[in-house]
């Protein structure tokens, strides 16, 4: 994902929309991002529409203030990382009144990650996470600090291998569904993976 979105930002092209809903997954586990409808190029260091998804957008958008896209962008990919680890949102919208961004804001990190039963993560990832929900949009990680953060670095993930390893495990799964004896409902298998 962040290939993608590099590619798109250096190229002055801002999605400001991106959400799991826009992330689709080929057969080969290959990540493509969709739905440009938001999307702004060229001026995208001074933008000012109010342009997203609710619980994606960044706070400099929610109040009104001139932003950066890339930056926007950014925080998005935080909330979908945070989906994709937790299963669960991080909070319902990144405004100063919201109960758990508020939790952010005022530095109280514990009580945050104890509400979204987040104790267990590692202090990496909530290092990273809180880099991505920065409020000052200056302040929020970006693709190169991304890339360099340890949690990033770590050497237990191997890309290649997890491509390898859930493409077997869906090709069993259809297997499965074919072979399914006369009279018995076949196994719907789900075709979306989300990586990042």
């Amino acid at each position: 994902m962040l290939d993608s979105v590099e590619y798109m930002h250096t190229r002055r092209v801002v999605h400001r929309d991106l959400k799991l809903e826009n992330i689709l997954i080929d057969d080969n586990l290959n990540l493509r991002v969709a739905d440009f409808g938001f999307a702004c190029y060229k001026n995208v260091d001074a933008l000012n529409s109010y342009r997203g998804t609710m619980t994606y957008m960044a706070p400099e958008i929610k109040e009104g203030k001139t932003y950066k896209g890339t930056q926007v962008d950014m925080f998005s990919i935080g909330v979908i990382l945070f989906i994709i680890v937790q299963g669960i949102f991080p909070f319902k919208e990144a405004r100063k009144e919201e109960y758990f961004y508020n939790l952010l804001l005022t530095g109280k990190i514990d009580t945050y990650f104890q509400k979204v039963n987040g104790t267990g993560l590692s202090d990496g990832f909530k290092d990273l996470i809180l880099r991505f929900f920065a409020y000052d949009g200056d302040m929020r990680a970006t693709i190169e600090q991304i890339r360099a953060h340890p949690w990033m670095q770590s050497e237990t993930f191997d890309m290649e291998a997890t491509r390898t390893h859930l493409l077997q495990g869906l090709a069993s799964k259809q297997q499965a569904s074919v072979s399914a004896q006369p009279g018995q409902k076949p196994v719907k298998v789900k075709r979306s993976v989300t990586m990042v």
